[in-house]
């Protein structure tokens, strides 16, 4: 932890000519958008579905981190010294309070609580920009499976998959035709657990919320950083597959016109 403390204290001795008091906050979200910087690789492959355990390493990576962060401005003293990074401020919040320190130190609107409903406000822009764009998600996730299903369904004739008496062989028209009802089986049952989970996981976003009101404001700032980069890289990324596949489409249409000429 002492290693974590000389880090970020370094980053606000050179911040601090800019930004004065606010000069660790800002070392603080510096710091994150290292660390973010570090795990995007994993980020990019947990995206496109590499690994199932991909999607997981980024978050588990990140735990230590925080628990750092926590303990960094949770303790009076780091390696037998006192701990430079409690005298440290946000405009006017010490970076090592919580939102119930603030608010007995001049209530709700006061100072300090002023400080916190900024966090609060920024996590809750940030958490309902990830709640719109996983409920579109979710949206484009369920119509490509309905459109997969249709497809699978279609492409089973009505009684291809029905064998004649006597026939003691499949042919291979029939497997191909059992194949792909079990495709649009799967397909419509991955569409019901899509909706389901479209309705329920972006509400996780604002749990940061909770995390954030009893967290010293330190780890507040960590949380707001990096659940705004998340939603910013997946953004970036689903942009560049979007383009990549309009790309795709684009030169496949002119291969098909140049053939036809």
């Amino acid at each position: 932890m002492s290693v974590f403390t000389h880090l970020v204290a370094e980053l606000g001795r050179l911040l601090e000519p800019v930004l004065a008091q606010s000069a660790t906050a800002a070392a603080i979200v510096l710091f994150t958008v290292l660390v973010r910087l570090a795990l995007h690789p994993l980020s990019r492959a947990a995206f496109r579905g590499a690994t199932p355990v991909a999607g997981c390493l980024p978050l588990l990576l990140q735990l230590p981190v925080f628990f750092v962060m926590y303990q960094a401005f949770s303790s009076s003293k780091v390696g037998g010294e006192a701990n430079e990074l409690l005298g440290h401020r946000l405009f006017a919040a010490p970076l090592g309070s919580r939102w119930t320190e603030a608010l007995g130190e001049g209530g709700l609107f006061g100072a300090q609580g002023l400080v916190f409903l900024g966090l609060f406000g920024a996590i809750a822009v940030v958490a309902a920009w990830s709640a719109v764009r996983g409920r579109k998600a979710a949206a484009v996730t369920a119509v490509a499976a309905a459109t997969a299903s249709a497809s699978a369904s279609a492409a089973t004739p009505a009684g291809r998959g029905k064998a004649k008496p006597g026939a003691t062989k499949a042919k291979p028209g029939a497997k191909s035709g059992a194949k792909a009802g079990v495709a649009a089986e799967v397909t419509a049952e991955q569409q019901e657990v899509m909706r389901k989970l479209g309705g329920v996981l972006p509400l996780l976003s604002f749990g940061t919320l909770i995390t954030a009101a009893v967290v010293p404001l330190a780890a507040g700032l960590y949380l707001l950083t990096t659940t705004a980069w998340s939603v910013a890289e997946r953004a970036w990324l689903q942009y560049r597959k979007e383009r990549a596949g309009r790309t795709g489409r684009a030169v496949a249409a002119g291969g098909a016109v140049r053939s036809s000429l």
